[in-house]
């Protein structure tokens, strides 16, 4: 006999239907993330049980707070590397960075990137960088494909959302932050993220983790089934643009 209650469908209760963080803080001691490598070490122990299979380190490249280079990410990443190996650690990491478009903001051909030079850039969160489309157009003349992260908290574009669909048409990819859409960082930035996820507008999505309270608010959302409740189905190409290699 067949029961008349539909049976319902079980929680998806971890993130491996993302499978790769584009943008975090996890290298050490190198901007406002983590802190040392041990710290490092745990975060990332804790994304890998959460179901992340790769993940692009993107510390900030900002001239006037954290000026770093190569000569300052590579060696990080490289710490890291190696105490994942020592604890028997196993997922795909690399390093790119995230960077600070300003008055002190070069192109030139050795900006770290991720895969397939895609930059990822930001702006304040109090107003917009003058010229910033011209910034980005001088970018994609140099062959570089331009990645905003996170529109949703930049205050100046809540008036008028619709602002961000102008990135769209200039090939601009945009960067969710995982946690906005959870309220995590206030009611207007996740009532902007729902709106450009309304909109499909977003390409990838990234955690934008820095210390242990992002950890402990993304682990929540995603446990509880949350996260996938609300984003499952977004059509997101970080696995199709920057998965894991085979």
């Amino acid at each position: 006999m067949f029961s008349i209650f539909k049976k319902k469908p079980s929680s998806v209760t971890d993130i491996n239907w993302l499978g790769v963080d584009i943008h975090n803080h996890l290298l050490p001691g190198i901007d406002d993330g983590s802190k040392t490598v041990m710290e490092s070490i745990e975060y990332i122990s804790k994304m890998m049980n959460l179901g992340f299979e790769k993940l692009i380190c993107t510390p900030h490249i900002f001239k006037e707070l954290y000026p770093n280079t190569a000569e300052t990410i590579n060696p990080a990443l490289q710490l890291v590397k190696d105490a994942l190996s020592a604890a028997g650690l196993k997922i795909e990491i690399s390093s790119a960075a995230e960077y600070m478009v300003d008055e002190n903001f070069k192109i030139s051909g050795d900006l770290l990137c991720l895969p397939s030079k895609n930059i990822l850039i930001e702006m304040s969160y109090l107003n917009e960088t003058p010229n910033i489309e011209k910034t980005i157009f001088d970018l994609q003349i140099k062959g570089y494909s331009v990645i905003l992260a996170h529109p949703e908290r930049y205050n100046f574009y809540h008036s008028d959302l619709r602002r961000l669909k102008r990135y769209k048409d200039m090939g601009v990819l945009l960067q969710l932050n995982l946690l906005s859409v959870a309220g995590y960082y206030g009611k207007e930035v996740k009532k902007a993220a729902e709106y450009i996820i309304e909109s499909k507008l977003y390409d990838v999505a990234g955690t934008d983790l820095h210390h242990d309270r992002h950890l402990s608010a993304l682990s929540s959302v995603v446990e509880s089934g949350i996260l996938y409740k609300k984003l499952g189905s977004y059509p997101f190409l970080n696995r199709q643009l920057f998965g894991v290699k085979s």
